[in-house]
């Protein structure tokens, strides 16, 4: 596995589209490996991504299980002259987890519901055919998405804790940023809930936090979403 990091200019002519699309970003960043070798049966792990902004930066931040060439993108959207992408190698960090260990972590994620709909309403006829409806996916609070965290974080491997606005602690999982991106994909327009987590983990379950880091949490994956990071705990 490898995990790069690309710096995107935001002045450039197509970073407009570039960023606010993770339609079109999704496919800059596939089409940073050759045909066919991310199909190979053996391969371990999946193609993750996010973008990261601060008050100066944005960067690419991308996992995957090949090495990736992000020419491309620098040529488009990057710092062509100055600004080369880095990629190192993640198995040293993944072999290195242990039960107790405490990271920095960030993730970018989709944190919704689907909503129940009884199995007599799941078979609509619309008029040109008939279409199964297995439920519609709900966007949540802040609260729940706070809560929509600890409950993943148990399936991946780690703990968090969230104190109230009046209790933050430096260390407690803080949502950063918020927001509700919509985008055309072919012929349909998608709306997507997004929100960033940050804060401090604790590892409960190595492999399955080695697991969460390389295939991600939660839905859109495709869309720069479900890509956790760590950082040492200082």
């Amino acid at each position: 596995m490898y995990l790069s990091r690309v710096p995107l200019n935001p002045a450039r002519r197509g970073s407009r589209r570039f960023l606010s699309s993770p339609h079109v970003l999704h496919g800059a960043v596939m089409k940073s490996f050759p045909p066919g070798v991310l199909d190979h049966p053996d391969a371990e792990g999946r193609v993750l991504w996010r973008i990261d902004k601060t008050a100066n930066d944005i960067h690419l931040y991308v996992v995957s299980p090949v090495e990736p060439d992000f020419t491309h993108v620098i040529e488009q959207v990057g710092w062509p002259t100055t600004g080369a992408w880095t990629t190192r190698k993640y198995g040293q960090l993944l072999d290195n987890l242990a039960d107790g260990q405490r990271w920095h972590f960030r993730l970018t994620a989709n944190p919704a519901r689907s909503t129940f709909i009884p199995p007599e309403q799941r078979i609509v006829d619309d008029g040109a055919g008939t279409k199964t409806q297995r439920g519609k996916v709900a966007g949540l609070n802040q609260e729940e998405q706070l809560e929509w965290l600890r409950r993943k974080a148990i399936g991946a491997g780690f703990a968090v804790t969230a104190a109230g606005p009046a209790h933050q602690r430096e260390d407690d999982v803080r949502i950063i940023s918020r927001e509700t991106l919509t985008f055309d994909r072919a012929d349909r327009k998608v709306v997507l809930s997004v929100a960033t987590f940050e804060g401090v983990l604790t590892i409960t379950d190595p492999g399955l936090l080695r697991n969460a880091l390389i295939n991600g949490i939660g839905r859109a994956k495709g869309y720069g979403c479900g890509l956790l990071t760590l950082a040492p705990n200082r």
